[in-house]
C-alpha cells in the first residue's frame, strides 16, 4: 500500500484593494480568509489598501520577500475603470504568469455571470517562490477561484499535481 500524502498548511496572506471598503464591511477578504482557515492553511497577514497601484505593489512586495509567507491573494481592483490597477501594480512583480488561472476563472464565472466574464482581468503567477492571486473584488468571485481552482491547487494531495509539490523547486535557477 502507498504511503498518503499529508496535507501541508501554507501561510497566506490576503490583500482587498478598494476605496470604500473597512474591516467592518469586507465580505470578499473575509470569504477568502474563512476558506482558508477552514481549508487548514494559516492566514498570517491581511490589509485593505486603496485602489492606488504603488500601495498596492507595495504591500504585495513586502509579502512576496518575506520568508514566511507561501500564497498572496489579492482581491478587488481587477476590472476595467480607471481606478481598477491590481493587475498592473502585480504584474511587474511575478516572475512567471499562470495564464490558466485566469483562464480557468473566467471559464468557471462565465455559468454564473455569462459574457460579462469577459470584464475580469483575474491573474496569478509566482514571485520569489511565493503563489500570488489576483480575484475580482466580489465575495461571489472569491469563492469560486477559492472552492473551484485555488482550494485543490494549495492542497498537496490533489492529484495529478498540485502548485504545492513544486514549491521546492520554485527558486531553481
Amino acid at each position: 500500500m502507498g504511503m498518503e500524502k499529508q496535507f501541508i498548511p501554507l501561510n497566506i496572506a490576503i490583500l482587498v484593494v478598494s476605496d470604500t471598503r473597512t474591516e467592518a464591511d469586507d465580505t470578499s477578504g473575509q470569504t477568502l480568509v474563512d476558506r482558508a482557515i477552514i481549508s487548514g492553511h494559516n492566514v498570517t497577514g491581511k490589509k485593505i489598501v486603496p485602489d492606488d497601484i504603488y500601495q498596492i505593489r507595495a504591500v504585495v512586495s513586502n509579502w512576496i520577500a518575506a520568508d514566511n509567507i507561501n500564497v498572496v491573494i489579492c482581491t478587488g481592483g481587477t476590472g476595467v475603470t480607471g481606478r481598477d490597477g491590481t493587475p498592473e501594480a502585480v504584474m511587474p512583480l511575478l516572475d512567471k504568469v499562470l495564464d490558466g488561472f485566469g483562464e480557468t476563472f473566467r471559464m468557471l464565472s462565465y455559468q454564473d455571470i455569462k459574457t460579462s466574464t469577459i470584464q475580469s482581468r483575474a491573474i496569478a503567477g509566482v514571485a520569489n517562490a511565493t503563489y500570488v492571486f489576483c480575484l475580482p473584488g466580489s465575495s461571489g468571485a472569491c469563492r469560486t477561484a477559492w472552492d473551484d481552482i485555488i482550494k485543490e491547487q494549495l492542497d498537496y494531495r490533489t492529484r495529478p499535481c498540485n502548485l504545492v509539490q513544486l514549491m521546492p523547486r520554485l527558486m531553481e535557477k
